[in-house]
């Protein structure tokens, strides 16, 4: 049988020249300027209502502190509302060619991680919503949040304008490079130290060269030696993860009145079941001491997220694992999603796909309660944001480009790179309609924010007093 599915599949295999003509005649059946169009619907859904309908599925005491933190600005409260903008690309033009989408993809979801290989490479960073879908989505969301995000650092349109084109051109021009490549040396390409620091030196103003290497050297120091005393202290029993509420805390129930530390043991049994032997025996080398729920991002606020600190030689070898509830993704109403046994299984599954070497200790589970997946805290980690002492409109314009990069690596490991190729074409007509697209949609954005700020004043949404 597997000789036969096998022939089957050669049989089948176009060449890339013949897939990228496959993607070029996509184009009759959904142009490159329409995908630039958006309209919102008629009868559109509010956002508030969509918002209220996630935070049904969320921990109640949490919601409070999302809306907070989506309040402080536009782009804040774009990061949070995946799911709004799900429910409007589902009525806009879309050509159905399919990666694994990041399903949340903006401009503070990429960073540096680490592979097993403990290789420090720059890539997406956040999987929760990851399903297979029309690679637009991603695109499309990603040239909006940099449309917004540019209005967050006080520039205009022509600069953002500047910014979409650079991830758009940057996207397609990797996109060739990557379907001329063999299926094998695509999956051992990785955006590594090397890669960034040679295209910096060749494309790069100076000051986009500091801020890289101040990120690499973050990166670098973000181990989990680094997290002993940031969120542990001493007591008289140990080592043991700080007390912070509502951001830390340690607790005896579940929200369903579950006790923690059986719950907990049924999901670390859960775990180990889904890891690689080798793996499995080293975790089990380690100790496991405490654990603690935490709050963590902005969209992810209300879904459980634990902390597990463990000890393996001494307290001089700790091990920093998280645990995330894993829920429906926002677009599993718009695309097929029965492909997984449980929502920890799909996230791992998609950041093994577009990451191609992820963690050393990514794995999933499931409780009675919840389903979820497990990663280290931090191993040379390192994320992205805007304005502060993070991305500023000095350094946009390069690592616009860079996030293009990213994107295109990530749908040429996940989807057919030769497809995308021939569809996305060598001219500037697919930058062009999503420039148009960023900036139809920061438009929206702005007038569902200042829905979203309207529902807080008058009670209809519940937001905490400050933004933690």
């Amino acid at each position: 049988m597997a000789s036969e599915l096998y022939t089957s599949f050669l049989i089948k295999n176009p060449s890339p020249s013949e897939r990228i003509k496959t993607g070029k005649s996509l184009r009759k059946v959904v142009s490159r300027s329409s995908i630039g169009k958006f309209h919102p619907e008629r009868n559109r859904q509010s956002p508030v209502d969509i918002l209220l309908a996630q935070a049904k599925k969320r921990i109640p005491e949490y919601i409070p502190i999302r809306h907070a933190r989506m309040s402080a600005d536009p782009f804040s409260f774009y990061r949070g509302g995946a799911a709004i903008m799900a429910k409007d690309l589902s009525n806009t033009p879309s050509p159905p060619i399919t990666v694994q989408l990041c399903g949340d993809m903006h401009v503070s979801n990429f960073g540096f991680f680490s592979t097993t290989e403990h290789q420090l490479v720059f890539g997406i960073n956040d999987f929760d919503e990851t399903l297979p879908g029309n690679f637009d989505w991603d695109l499309k969301r990603l040239v909006a949040s940099a449309m917004i995000a540019s209005q967050l650092l006080g520039k205009d349109q022509i600069y953002g304008e500047l910014i979409v084109r650079n991830i758009c051109s940057t996207y397609r021009k990797y996109l060739h490079l990557y379907a001329a490549m063999s299926f094998i040396d695509l999956k051992r390409t990785y955006i590594h130290e090397k890669a960034l620091k040679a295209a910096a030196a060749k494309y790069a103003n100076s000051i986009s060269k500091k801020y890289l290497n101040k990120l690499l050297n973050k990166a670098r120091k973000n181990n989990n030696q680094g997290l002993i005393g940031k969120i542990t202290e001493v007591t008289p029993n140990g080592i043991r993860l700080i007390e912070k509420p509502p951001l830390i805390e340690h607790l005896t129930l579940s929200n369903h009145g579950t006790d923690i530390a059986a719950l907990n043991d049924e999901s670390l049994n859960s775990y180990i079941d889904s890891l690689a032997a080798d793996r499995r025996y080293l975790l089990l080398r380690y100790k496991w001491i405490d654990w603690a729920r935490k709050v963590v991002g902005v969209g992810s606020v209300g879904t459980a997220c634990w902390v597990l600190y463990f000890e393996g030689r001494d307290v001089n070898d700790p091990l920093f694992l998280q645990a995330k509830e894993a829920q429906k993704s926002v677009l599993s109403s718009f695309f097929p999603d029965t492909e997984y046994a449980t929502e920890g299984a799909r996230v791992v599954h998609g950041q093994c796909l577009i990451q191609g070497a992820p963690d050393l200790f990514l794995g999933f589970g499931k409780t009675s309660e919840i389903d979820f997946y497990i990663r280290q805290l931090r191993d040379m980690k390192g994320g992205i944001s805007i304005g502060g002492d993070g991305i500023n409109a000095d350094v946009f314009p390069d690592f616009a480009k860079l996030f293009g990069w990213a994107l295109a690596n990530a749908h040429a490991r996940a989807g057919d790179a030769a497809m995308l190729a021939g569809y996305c074409g060598k001219s500037e007509v697919l930058d062009d309609a999503l420039v148009n697209f960023s900036i139809a949609y920061s438009k929206q954005n702005q007038s569902d924010y200042e829905t979203f700020l309207q529902a807080i004043q008058s009670g209809k949404i519940s937001c905490a007093s400050n933004h933690f």
